[in-house]
């Protein structure tokens, strides 16, 4: 059973700096990489920021210098630092293996909301 628990989201000021964390099982956590998406009402989802098992890191370039995406292999856990939040990263942030496809990929999304 492959599951992926998002956590971390809420209603956050602007400016914030918030943690995601995303918890996964049901497969070898260390060797897959892993991705954090996002989804704003009435637009795409679209990727923000990917690691490695080994820690290797890309980001979108809307959020490269604000955000960190880093991984605790001994937790299985893969995190998302956020910070200087603005308004247009409000969404639904959204955890996903990278090697799969499918449902099972994609954890079930934590919102966050960024207010002023």
């Amino acid at each position: 059973q492959v599951q992926l628990v998002e956590s971390g989201g809420g209603l956050v000021q602007a400016g914030g700096s918030p943690r995601l964390s995303c918890t996964v099982s049901g497969i070898i956590f260390s060797i897959n990489a892993m991705g954090w998406y996002r989804q704003a009402p009435g637009k795409q989802r679209e990727e923000v920021a990917t690691i490695t098992g080994r820690g290797r890191t890309n980001y979108a370039d809307f959020v490269k210098g604000r955000f960190t995406i880093s991984r605790d292999n001994a937790k299985n856990t893969v995190y998302l630092q956020m910070n200087s939040l603005e308004f247009e990263d409000s969404g639904i942030y959204y955890c996903k293996i990278l090697a799969t496809i499918g449902p099972e990929s994609w954890g079930r999304g934590t919102q966050v909301t960024v207010s002023s």
